[in-house]
């Protein structure tokens, strides 16, 4: 008997999986298929694509060492040997901006990824509990925006010292109170939920139903946000640069380079030109892919049937 009982109970416990993966799998193919629909969006995506493959497998795309400097070569212009010219040490422009892509998109990647893991922990607590609890987190958070991001981050960077790992680490921190506040909100909406009050009614612990039920049904706005904050970090990780506080040379960093070929720009101007462009192309790829990925999320846009 007790082993009929243990048939007759797999095919039940496989037919709720079923039932609880089928309509998160339906979703994702809705969402997909709208995504695919906004055509900028899917433009943005491609050329991101490319930029992300271009930066993995940057050894194998640039010609030539992005540091090694020939004098002979200095401020080329564009030509067969080197398609984007050269800087005012001869090195190739093309490589420098290839491999800068790698260390541009791993500062912003590693920077959001510190402030979603730090901001939403702190948004879900915040909102969940509410009280006392809630009151010095957003307390603290509103102190932090209280200086514009950029400001925030050069503030924490000139403590530290100049250096890519302190620059990470400035943009990380000055993302972490919009992502905080924004998971906050989502959390006191779902909150409020049907599903929310039977799991708590059924004597489920606070950590089950803050990483089961809440934090995925609250995800939305934040992958959104992602997106957009990638091209922020991005920005603010080559504007510190250009200060002098982030890569510091012969690095090939985006704003490290305009900032070293500014004296030479109206002799070479594609020394400034290039990595400017690149920086423009980037911002924007993500700026479209996030749009897309909002409009995709947006429930109001849902297809009908």
């Amino acid at each position: 008997m007790e082993a009929k009982e243990m048939t007759n109970s797999q095919p039940a416990a496989k037919d709720t999986v079923v039932e609880e993966l089928t309509p998160q799998r339906s979703e994702a193919k809705r969402i997909f298929r709208r995504l695919l629909k906004n055509r900028r969006a899917v433009v943005g995506g491609i050329l991101l694509l490319i930029i992300i493959l271009m930066a993995i497998f940057a050894p194998f795309v640039a010609p030539y060492d992005p540091v090694k400097q020939n004098i002979r070569n200095r401020l080329q212009g564009p030509s067969r040997e080197h398609i984007l010219g050269t800087d005012q040490f001869g090195r190739d422009t093309f490589s420098r901006v290839v491999y800068g892509a790698r260390i541009s998109l791993r500062v912003g990647f590693s920077a959001i990824l510190i402030a979603v893991v730090v901001g939403c922990l702190l948004g879900l607590v915040a909102g969940y509990y509410g009280g006392m609890l809630d009151n010095i987190i957003m307390r603290i958070m509103d102190v932090l925006m209280a200086l514009p991001g950029f400001l925030l981050a050069l503030a924490i960077v000139a403590a530290l010292g100049p250096g890519m790992q302190n620059v990470i680490l400035a943009i990380g921190i000055s993302y972490i109170p919009s992502f905080a506040r924004l998971m906050r909100s989502s959390v006191l909406t779902v909150r409020e939920l049907d599903y929310v009050s039977a799991a708590e009614a059924l004597g489920s612990s606070d950590a089950r139903i803050l990483f089961r039920h809440i934090l995925p049904n609250s995800l939305n706005p934040i992958i959104v946000m992602v997106t957009l904050s990638l091209a922020g970090a991005i920005l603010s990780a080559a504007g510190l640069s250009f200060l002098g506080m982030g890569a510091q040379p012969p690095t090939p960093e985006w704003g490290s380079m305009i900032s070293s070929s500014r004296p030479f720009i109206r002799v070479s101007h594609w020394c400034v030109t290039i990595p400017g462009l690149a920086i423009f192309t980037t911002v924007l790829c993500l700026n479209l892919v996030g749009d897309g990925l909002r409009d995709a999320l947006d429930p109001r846009m849902k297809d009908v049937g």
